[in-house]
């Protein structure tokens, strides 16, 4: 439902609600005369709820380019929460660096807490203790760069992608394919093997197409609107509005049904050669922890949780998007098609895909690395980033902000920003060839995994496989349009923006292709 439907829903509260809500926190004053961030005139009591529209990221960066400050940051209201929003690599680098100690927490959303067990997980957990210990624990023994490139997580790799083009060469006979369907279980079927050493889907009877509803569902319960998370004295409305605590207590259920299986299943198990992560997290367990942190059975499952569904959905998006602007411009897609067919991987047949080893860490591939560059620069997965929260009253760029503010981080604007970005709309990959620029979390300009104590630790994994797809299906595939039909460039609504419209390609074997030998 809308956001104008469910204020309509709620008028009767809200105006029941006036007096009280009138002294929220939040309301604007900085107090003392201190000079606070610009702001755009909000209504009683919603404040500036309703600019902020079905696509935030949009209706943000036009609110900041006409009421906004210099230096990017622009003050809003929503409902009783104060926030503030940050639009340039300016105010991005003061919030993820300069002052990244004062905005490392999370906001407190309902939702949330119920699908990660009490926030036991890493991307929704607050800063404090149990942060701190499963951030090292997973980027030093399960997300770290080092092991997304072990031959074990290579081979996986590979052998999902010559799933997947088998996939689209089996559905090239009918022309037409479904390009985002096939990239979905893809990226699905990455995560469910590295997570929990999955074979095939069928093998499974069926978990993958389970995780997929789960990942589905937490997306639109973590994207939806729910009353108390803007008007916390009303969030008792929400049970009779949206019913969005009871949904998300059904989904974690069938969460908890389903990762138990998993645990259970590793535990019975003698380990053989190399490990997946719930491998790594129960060998860990029986380590000595510090500071009275547990890593429990909750622990664990919160973690692999934020596996699956980050996991799937982020290269899903990168996927999807990358393959859409490659169909928008043919000038790249051929300039990529010559790089992954050419000299460049001169030691593969002809017949053969590209390997790990051809696409990963090597110059060979620049191009196809400049496009994965443009690709999230243009349509980064998460385009508000994950809302923080300032943890203590400070000043930023010399406006002042008050504790409990919620911090979203434009990533969408600054990606678009004209003083920073050459034709910042076009798809120009040839920008990232000669240029330093990059997403670690050193480059404000360009932050589509964030920066900071919050930067995301799984960034490594999902580019390699992100890089090592794509250059499968533009090597062994020409891609057109359906006859007739018009690209359709516009995002879906949500937490996440894939495309709103599914990704619907004719496909035909590149001529040189024979018998499909990506893996031995």
């Amino acid at each position: 439902m809308e956001l104008a439907a469910l204020l309509l829903l709620l008028l009767p509260f809200l105006l029941a609600g006036l007096l009280y809500l009138g002294k929220a926190r939040g309301s604007g004053g900085g107090g003392n005369g201190r000079r606070l961030p610009p702001s755009p005139r909000g209504l009683p009591v919603i404040g500036n709820l309703h600019q902020v529209g079905a696509l935030p990221h949009r209706a943000l960066r036009s609110l900041a380019a006409s009421h906004g400050g210099a230096h990017g940051l622009l003050r809003l209201r929503l409902g009783q929460v104060p926030a503030l929003v940050a639009s340039s690599p300016a105010a991005a680098a003061e919030l993820m660096r300069a002052q990244d100690h004062a905005f490392a927490t999370r906001p407190y959303f309902r939702t949330a807490e119920i699908l990660t067990y009490g926030f036991r997980d890493l991307v929704f957990a607050p800063h404090g203790e149990h942060w701190r210990h499963v951030r090292r624990l997973c980027s030093a023994h399960v997300l770290n760069p080092a092991r997304s490139r072990r031959r074990y997580y290579d081979a996986m790799r590979e052998r999902e992608v010559a799933a997947l083009v088998q996939a689209v060469a089996a559905a090239s006979a009918g022309g037409v394919v479904d390009l985002s369907g096939a990239l979905y279980r893809f990226a699905n079927g990455v995560i469910c093997r590295a997570v929990s050493g999955s074979r095939r889907p069928e093998e499974d009877l069926g978990r993958s197409e389970v995780f997929r509803e789960l990942i589905e569902e937490n997306t639109a319960l973590l994207g939806g609107f729910c009353v108390g998370d803007y008007f916390p004295a009303l969030a008792w409305a929400d049970a009779l509005v949206s019913g969005g605590g009871a949904r998300a207590r059904r989904n974690l259920r069938r969460w908890d049904e389903l990762l138990e299986e998993v645990v259970r299943e590793h535990e019975g198990r003698t380990a053989e050669g190399e490990e997946d992560f719930v491998d790594v997290l129960l060998a860990l367990r029986g380590e000595a922890q510090e500071d009275g942190f547990e890593l429990s059975r909750d622990v664990i499952k919160s973690l692999l949780a934020d596996m699956f569904a980050a996991g799937t959905e982020t290269t899903f998006i990168a996927l999807e998007w990358a393959m859409s602007e490659l169909i928008k411009n043919p000038a790249a897609m051929r300039r990529l098609q010559h790089e992954v067919r050419g000299g460049t991987t001169a030691a593969v047949a002809p017949h053969a895909g590209i390997t790990s080893a051809d696409a990963l860490g090597t110059s060979a591939t620049r191009y196809l690395k400049a496009v994965v560059k443009e690709t999230l620069r243009l349509h980064p997965p998460v385009p508000l980033l994950l809302p923080r929260e300032c943890m203590g009253d400070t000043d930023v760029l010399g406006c002042h902000v008050v504790k409990g503010t919620r911090v979203f981080v434009n990533a969408w604007a600054i990606h678009r920003d004209p003083a920073t970005w050459h034709a910042p709309d076009d798809f120009l990959p040839e920008r990232f060839l000669e240029s330093e620029v990059d997403f670690r979390g050193g480059h404000f300009q360009f932050i589509p995994f964030g920066a900071g104590r919050r930067i995301c630790p799984g960034m490594q994994f999902g580019l390699d496989t992100v890089e090592l797809a794509l250059a499968n299906l533009v090597r062994m595939f020409d891609w057109d349009l359906p006859d007739g039909e018009a690209l359709d460039m516009s995002d879906a609504p949500g937490l996440t923006t894939p495309r709103r419209v599914a990704l619907r390609l004719v496909v035909r074997p590149f001529q040189c292709v024979g018998p499909l030998n990506l893996v031995d």
